[in-house]
């Protein structure tokens, strides 16, 4: 029995996003240090869009409509698409001059002409692996053994370590510079490699890395005392790292026969030693990616919070003047018949000045939107801003935000992700601000952070020799009024990247 063929005729409702407002949600999570590439990359890609204030007569969103003739005087079908084509350029031209499109600048820019510089300056320097390789044109090689320690050096990351295995070393070399070795080579290389500076450099794993450290130390010092030191040291971590690791002192006393005292002399001589050798030679560029730069700032001024945008990588654009002239130099012999090529134009310039003003008007709204934000925000959380004490800052959810501004929660959370607030208590993280709430034994609701920052007050105020355990810490908040389980102290502590009460121990 073959399938009928059936048509039903039904009405749905569908909710699709416009070109336009996809644009100002990929703009709004852009924080304000990618903003300025982010400009940079448009205004290369569209001819139309230049860097500047825009004069008085700027050209503004057109939503005309192209006339059609009268039906008609259609000679047929060819006809008729040309004449849909045609642009009634006096009346785009007109609606475009009678539209103003106001500043996206949401604060006056007080900021002198030297502070206007927003280059960072790059210190020339040398890279950690140049320094590595500087030291290596010192040591006695030939030429294939030279090849083999670079590749060595290239292997090893920004840390220190080596953690790409011999083999996978060895498969390199011949895939990349046709050199073929052996493990066993590479594993030799690989100790005149440990040999170079800084101490520790090139190992495979921690314990291997203070090992080399404490070895370099033992062949450079002279006192017999420090050379018992760390002689025991070397054992300690040769033969009982576990147990090191874990800070299971009791064994580690059983183990190497020495009282509490000299335990912690030899832990403290391990303790001084560089666990990523080669964090000290971190490049400038690694320096600039850990730069923040602050989407928003708050000023107290006599009491009172000020709130402005950061908009100095957001410079003035508008729409270029030689596109508008080309537009105008169509437009001015008014309602002709115009020659296909010229339609064209007339449509490719038409379409590079729309996507000039709706990218202009897609930042202005991401200035509004973010500044309507944070000023909600702000006010919120306006006891912290004013005081910097953590403890006053309410629970805060994006729902709650959403509410305050009419905005989506997806457009809030957009806000503020990625996004910093300087303050005079230093630059915060505007995620940080969000925080589910904790009921007091008094029915009060208050901020986990609130509750955060008391755990870890007693944290750094316990006895370091017998560290507070969960259970323990979860009695002294009870004791202050917080009900929360043993389970939630749990979580926060490890929110806050503190180690469990075995961990912390200490002798």
């Amino acid at each position: 029995m073959s399938g009928k063929i059936q048509q039903h005729l039904g009405q749905r409702m569908q909710q699709k996003l416009s070109p336009q407002q996809i644009q100002l949600m990929k703009l709004l999570q852009v924080p304000t240090a990618a903003l300025e590439q982010r400009i940079k990359e448009e205004l290369e890609a569209n001819p139309a869009l230049d860097e500047g204030q825009e004069n008085e007569e700027e050209l503004g969103f057109g939503d005309s409509k192209e006339k059609e003739e009268d039906a008609e005087n259609e000679e047929d079908a060819e006809q008729e698409d040309t004449r849909e084509e045609e642009i009634e350029l006096s009346e785009y031209l007109e609606e475009y001059l009678e539209d103003d499109t106001a500043s996206y600048k949401l604060s006056a820019n007080n900021y002198s002409a030297d502070e206007e510089d927003k280059s960072i300056p790059i210190p020339v320097e040398n890279t950690f692996h140049e320094h590595l390789e500087r030291q290596l044109g010192l040591v006695k090689l030939n030429e294939n053994e030279e090849q083999i320690a670079k590749q060595i050096i290239g292997s090893i990351d920004d840390d220190g370590y080596l953690r790409r295995e011999p083999i996978a070393i060895v498969d390199d070399l011949a895939f990349s510079q046709n050199i073929m070795t052996a493990e066993d080579e590479v594993l030799r290389l690989l100790k005149v490699v440990q040999n170079l500076e800084p101490a520790g450099i090139g190992a495979r794993d921690l314990q291997e890395s203070l090992l080399l450290q404490l070895q370099r130390k033992h062949m450079e010092i002279d006192a017999d005392t420090d050379h018992e030191i760390i002689h025991k040291a070397i054992n300690l971590i040769e033969n009982h790292f576990e147990e090191f690791s874990k800070k299971h002192y009791e064994k580690l006393k059983k183990q190497l026969s020495v009282k509490g005292e000299d335990l912690k002399v030899i832990i403290d001589e391990i303790l001084k030693l560089n666990p990523k050798p080669g964090s000290g030679y971190s490049t400038g560029a690694n320096r600039i990616q850990q730069y923040i730069v602050p989407d928003f700032i708050i000023q107290n001024k006599d009491g009172e919070l000020d709130l402005t945008l950061n908009s100095r990588n957001a410079p003035e654009l508008r729409v270029s003047e030689h596109y508008k002239e080309m537009l105008k130099s169509y437009g001015g012999s008014g309602k002709r018949k115009r020659e296909k090529k010229e339609r064209e134009a007339v449509m490719f310039i038409k379409q590079k000045i729309d996507a000039a003003k709706w990218f202009i008007d897609a930042i202005r709204q991401r200035q509004q939107t973010m500044y309507k934000t944070m000023y909600s925000i702000l006010q919120y959380q306006y006891d912290f801003f004013l005081t910097g004490d953590q403890k006053s800052l309410r629970p805060m959810i994006l729902k709650d935000i959403a509410e305050i501004t009419g905005l989506d929660i997806s457009t809030v959370s957009r806000v503020a992700n990625s996004k910093y607030v300087q303050t005079e208590f230093g630059t915060k993280r505007l995620k940080d601000f969000f925080s589910e709430s904790l009921q007091t034994d008094s029915g009060e609701e208050v901020s986990t952070l609130e509750v955060k920052k008391i755990l870890m007050e007693l944290i750094e105020g316990e006895n370091k020799k017998k560290p507070l355990s969960d259970e323990k810490l979860k009695d002294a908040l009870q004791k202050a009024g917080y009900n929360i389980a043993r389970r939630t102290v749990a979580k926060y502590r490890e929110q806050l990247s503190i180690p469990v009460a075995r961990l912390r121990k200490q002798l």
